[in-house]
């Protein structure tokens, strides 16, 4: 999507309160463990979200997902992974991610936010790209990599778990009603 296409989309058509589908929004995660050898994927359920684009284009929102939920298909891995070595999910049930303004340029939108894991935020710099749009949803994309160090996720048995997790959105936005 260009630009100006973009601006106006932010401007003009989407002006207003938007709910996040979680039906139809995936997070998927990757990230290589052994020693860079395999490609560990899997999901997290999103429990909730919620946008807002104000007049002049400013833009603001949510996102909730369970730490809970990470899955893998690998059970023995989901477990540890929910264990305090990594998401200590009984004292931090949820991740979450606000975007605290967007601005369009150069057919993407730069978003600025804060996520917090395991109780602890750190400024998190995003780029979203408009994918659909209709009077009354948008779809956006986002593809950005996490260090999990930043969030105190620092168990690494024998060096077999390092670099950075890459993580893929398919977030659809409804107008809320």
């Amino acid at each position: 999507m260009p630009e100006a296409a973009t601006t106006e989309l932010l401007t003009r058509e989407l002006l207003g309160p938007w709910v996040l589908d979680v039906a139809q929004t995936k997070v998927r995660i990757a990230h290589k463990t052994l020693w860079g050898l395999m490609n560990v994927k899997g999901t997290v359920a999103v429990i909730e979200g919620a946008g807002q684009i104000e007049p002049g284009g400013s833009l603001t929102g949510t996102m909730r997902l369970s730490a809970s939920s990470f899955d893998t298909g690998n059970k023995k891995r989901d477990d540890h992974l929910r264990s305090a070595d990594f998401f200590d999910v009984d004292r931090y049930p949820t991740i979450d991610l606000r975007i605290l303004s967007g601005t369009a340029t150069d057919g993407d939108i730069q978003l600025q936010g804060e996520l917090t894991v395991k109780g602890i935020s750190e400024p998190q710099a995003l780029v979203a790209r408009v994918v659909e749009s209709t009077p009354n949803s948008v779809t956006i994309t986002v593809d950005t990599e996490i260090d999990r160090a930043r969030f105190g996720i620092s168990w690494n048995k024998i060096g077999m778990i390092k670099g950075l997790n890459s993580v893929h959105v398919d977030a659809r936005f409804t107008r809320a009603v």
